[in-house]
């Protein structure tokens, strides 16, 4: 990413959609970083605006920079604790919603394909089923329609760029994806077509589930 390229939106400069005494959830849209980078230029990000209003907001989970959707954050060291555990013992059930090229290969199904970075074309990410990390996704097709189809993506572990990595290997890339996309693929969005919709875990103070729902805008 060049200082050219980074250029988050900022209106709404931060949709908060809820907050208690120990979560803040937020609607983050494409184009904004969740965590600020090292380079100056890149500080404005999600945790960055949330924590002008809510100094003490801790970092939980992470979206891609061109993924919008739901983030929750902490806000307090006990509440991160408690919701990352979750994320690490896949016990956060979520899934996103994204429009991509052509048709899948069935109306539902997993792909089980482990993964590693790129290294000579990070932050690319690669299929290796040798050397990569499991990674599984779930995948469900709402609508075909000619040239592109819905689908809810229900990712089973949390690798960097999993989803877009396999729709990629289906041949079905996400619209709008720079890293993955064919050229008519990419040029077939203004941004990645991929949305963080549904969220749900325990609460970190009482202990009972909470979910959470926000529609894709595409």
């Amino acid at each position: 990413m060049t200082l050219l390229d980074y250029r988050p939106p900022t209106d709404p400069y931060l949709d908060i959609l809820y907050r208690d005494e120990a979560i803040v959830v937020v609607n983050k849209p494409a184009g904004l970083l969740s965590v600020p980078g090292k380079d100056p230029a890149h500080r404005d990000s999600l945790w960055a605006r949330v924590q002008r209003v809510l100094p003490g907001a801790r970092v939980v989970h992470r979206l891609d920079m061109a993924t919008s959707g739901l983030l929750v954050l902490a806000l307090h060291k006990t509440a991160q604790a408690y919701l990352q555990r979750q994320f690490e013992q896949r016990k956060v059930h979520k899934y996103y919603r994204a429009h991509v090229a052509g048709r899948l290969p069935a109306a539902n199904g997993v792909i089980d394909l482990a993964m590693r970075c790129d290294w000579p074309n990070r932050p690319r990410q690669m299929v290796d089923l040798i050397a990569g990390r499991q990674a599984q996704t779930r995948y469900h097709v709402v609508r075909t329609e000619a040239d592109f189809s819905e689908v809810m993506l229900f990712p089973v572990t949390g690798r960097s760029h999993q989803l877009r990595v396999h729709m990629q290997a289906l041949e079905t890339p996400i619209l709008g994806d720079k890293f993955y996309a064919d050229a008519a693929a990419f040029a077939a969005a203004d941004r990645l077509l991929l949305h963080a919709e549904e969220i749900g875990f325990l609460h970190p103070l009482s202990e009972q589930p909470i979910n959470f729902h926000c529609p894709a805008d595409f």
